[in-house]
C-alpha cells in the first residue's frame, strides 16, 4: 500500500513556475515508476509526465516538453514536477500516481493515486 500527498500548487501568473512535490509513505517507493497526471475542468484526466525506479528515464508529454521536468529522490520518497513558462492551459489539479508496471503515460496502470494539487495560472 502506497499513500500519496501532493503540495507546492497555487496561483501563478503566465510565465512563472511552480515545483510541485509528492510524498509518498511506506518503504516501498523506489520499486514504482511515479507519474504526474492533470485535468482541467470538463477535460479528462491527462498524462504529464513520468519517471523510472531509478530516475534515470524520463517521459514527458509534448505540451510541456522543454517546460516541465520531473525528477525523483528515493531516500525522501518523494516525486517533483518543476514546471516552467507556465500558460493559463496548464491549468488543472495535478496529481501524482505510483505504477509498478514500470514507465507509462495511461493512467490505468496505474496503482495508487493521490488527491491531487490545484495550479491555476492567470493570464
Amino acid at each position: 500500500q502506497v499513500q500519496l500527498v501532493e503540495s507546492g500548487g497555487g496561483l501563478v501568473q503566465a510565465g512563472g513556475s511552480l515545483r510541485l512535490s509528492c510524498a509518498a509513505s511506506g518503504r516501498t517507493f523506489s520499486r514504482y515508476a511515479m507519474g504526474w497526471f492533470r485535468q482541467a475542468p470538463g477535460k479528462e484526466r491527462e498524462f504529464v509526465a513520468a519517471i523510472s525506479l531509478s530516475g534515470s528515464t524520463t517521459k514527458y508529454a509534448d505540451s510541456v516538453k522543454g517546460r516541465f521536468t520531473i525528477s525523483r529522490d528515493n531516500a525522501k520518497n518523494t516525486v517533483y514536477l518543476q514546471m516552467n513558462s507556465l500558460k493559463p492551459e496548464d491549468t488543472a489539479v495535478y496529481s501524482c500516481a505510483a505504477c509498478s508496471a514500470g514507465l507509462a503515460a495511461v493512467g490505468v496502470l496505474y496503482n495508487y493515486w493521490g488527491q491531487g494539487t490545484q495550479v491555476t495560472v492567470s493570464s
